[in-house]
């Protein structure tokens, strides 16, 4: 069965684990190594029947380079690149051009939950759309106090995992 919620994925420090990346000369990432759990959260989250899709700053080639790597590349029903949109977090562009892709429209916003590893991009970009907000703490790179109000997270987790049962519980508040 279908889930409501439409669960919404950065990649860095989220997904993939950045202090492993390995770029070439032009800043594409090759390969890079999954974060602990990562791989079977999205698997789990998919094979529940959640609605995946990844909302991420980079570009295009390297996230298609790491995610087939690691065989998660199919679990998406849609990627989102800053490359492709011309935009990066926060900017509204990033998260509208995946409720697009997925035939969405803005009756659909409060069932979207953002997962990401940045207060600044992430959480603010999420919140100034009426999203929820997931922050996941596991990287020690990116503040983890927020700025202002704009920033704070509506959930935090530790870790890949723990978003699985986060997840659940969200969809199953949604009347």
């Amino acid at each position: 069965m279908e889930k409501k919620l439409i669960v919404f994925l950065d990649s860095g420090d989220t997904i993939i684990d950045e202090s492993t990346e390995v770029r070439d000369d032009e800043g594409i990432v090759l390969h890079a190594e999954l974060i602990p759990g990562a791989d079977v959260m999205v698997k789990t989250l998919f094979d529940k029947g959640y609605t995946l899709a990844l909302v991420a700053d980079g570009d295009a080639q390297s996230f298609k380079n790491v995610f087939k790597q690691h065989g998660l590349y199919d679990y998406f029903a849609t990627m989102i690149y800053s490359e492709t949109v011309k935009a990066s977090k926060p900017s509204p562009r990033m998260f509208k051009a995946a409720v697009g892709a997925l035939d969405l429209s803005e009756a659909d916003i409060p069932r979207i939950v953002m997962i990401g590893n940045n207060l600044s991009r992430d959480m603010k970009g999420a919140n100034a759309l009426g999203m929820t907000s997931i922050f996941q703490s596991w990287t020690t790179r990116y503040p983890h106090t927020p700025a202002d109000e704009s920033e704070r997270p509506t959930y935090t987790v530790r870790e890949p995992l723990e978003l699985v049962e986060l997840i659940d519980r969200l969809n199953d508040e949604i009347s």
